[in-house]
This record gives structure tokens, sequence and C-alpha cells, in this order.
């Protein structure tokens, strides 16, 4: 039996521990991480549950007499509907805080960009409650309101749907600082940034052919996919990675 007296050279390079990414950026710590995932999958969850299920049961386009009386005949629903605007907003600006955390030592900068588009969506979709909330009321309280009620409910219900509109395309666009981020991290993999980027910018030009050409659905549906694939993405690698390396986790 051969004793090793040099412990330094029993040791060989690719056998030493790992110290952190190569680029210096530290990871975030993993728990923390899974708590900026859990609520970034809770603007999700709340942002489809309030345009994708609520809505649809209560507001049919360009029907201001049919929406009114869905709103009446179905008053706690929209009431349910505007917390969970109120729980999408909250959860927006906590998601946007946690990922300014997360990448500071990456790059503030970037970080602070997709904080300010995050609070300007949560802003705008802020304002388009209101509209909700205003157009509850209109129905609710009937003719006794003054005016048509219905044509008030109908412009209500609108200005939300314009106003939703341009507050997601704000939460579209945080995901460009977002992917380049994740890119430069080092600890992410990178074609989940490049994703999120592609993402974002498919966004925003979905959102000009939605304006210019109202008829094409596919398209825009085909444009918004990236980024619906990188939030996801996102959303479950911190729900179920956090942030370590891969050298690290492994």
């Amino acid at each position: 039996m051969t004793l090793q007296t040099g412990s330094s050279e029993a040791v060989k390079p690719s056998q030493r521990p790992h110290s952190g990414p190569a680029n210096g950026h530290e990871p975030f710590p993993a728990r923390a991480a899974q708590l900026t995932g859990f609520a970034y999958l809770m603007t999700a969850v709340t942002g489809v549950l309030s345009y994708f299920v609520v809505r649809p049961q209560l507001v049919v386009a360009d029907d201001g007499p049919e929406t009114l009386l869905r709103l009446v005949d179905n008053e706690n629903l929209a009431r349910i509907g505007l917390v969970i605007d109120l729980g999408l907003i909250t959860s927006g600006i906590v998601a946007a805080l946690l990922f300014f955390a997360m990448f500071r030592s990456v790059d503030s900068r970037l970080g602070l960009s997709l904080v300010a588009f995050a609070t300007v969506g949560a802003a705008l979709i802020s304002v388009a409650t209101i509209f909700a909330a205003g157009a509850l009321q209109v129905a609710v309280a009937g003719p006794g309101f003054g005016g048509d009620s219905a044509d008030i409910v109908l412009l209500l219900t609108r200005l939300y749907d314009v106003t939703w509109s341009i507050g997601a395309l704000f939460f579209g666009l945080w995901l460009i600082p977002m992917g380049l981020l994740a890119l430069r991290s080092g600890w992410m993999p990178r074609a989940l940034g490049w994703t999120l980027v592609i993402g974002g910018v498919g966004y925003m030009v979905s959102a000009a052919v939605d304006q210019l050409q109202p008829e094409s659905e596919t398209l825009v549906e085909l444009l918004t996919m990236p980024a619906s694939i990188g939030e996801f993405w996102m959303m479950l690698y911190l729900v179920f990675r956090g942030t370590f390396p891969k050298s690290v986790a492994d």
C-alpha cells in the first residue's frame, strides 16, 4: 500500500470543488429563487383566471345589454374577478422585485428596467381593474344610476380590454431584460435566456400586428408562442431547480 503524503498533488484539478460560475456572478440562494418562481407562477395563474376564465363569463363583445345582465346575474363572480386582478397586480410587483434581487449582482441596470416594465404593466392593470369595478357598479345600480346603463357598461368594458392589452404588453417587454440577465448570469441555461429575449420581441411585434391586422389571429398566436414557452420555462426552472450552477447541483 502506498501512502500519499502530497495532498495538493493527489487532488486533480478536475476534482477540486467548484467555486462558482466562470463569470464571477454568485448564484442566488435556491430557496429565494424558488420563491421568485412561485411569485412569477402566481402572475400567470391569476392572469389566466382573470382574462380567460372569469371575463368570458361576464363580458359579451359589443353587446352592452347582455354584458349588463351577466354582471347583474353573476355579481359574486365579478367581484371574485376583481380580487383576482388585485392578486395579479400584487404578484407581478413582488415577482419583479424578487427578480431584481436575484439578478442585482449580474446587472443592476437591466434589473431596474425589468422592475420598471413590471411596474408600468401593474399600473395599467390597476386602471383596467378600476374600469371593471365601474362597469359592475353601473350594472348593479341599474336605471337609478342615470343615463343608458348598457352603453356605459359597454364603454367601460372596452376601456378595460384596451388598458389590459397595453398592460400585458409591458409584462411582455420585461422578458427582454429577464432573458439578457439569464444569459449573463452564468447559472441559467442559455437557451432559456434566448427564448425569453425572442419571446419579448415577438410580443411587441404581435401587439403591432394585432392593431394593424386584427384578423390575423393565427399570426399573433405564433408570435406570442416563444414568450409563453419562455415564461413557463423560467417559472418551472426556478420552482424545481433554483439557481445553483449545474456542476454544484449535480
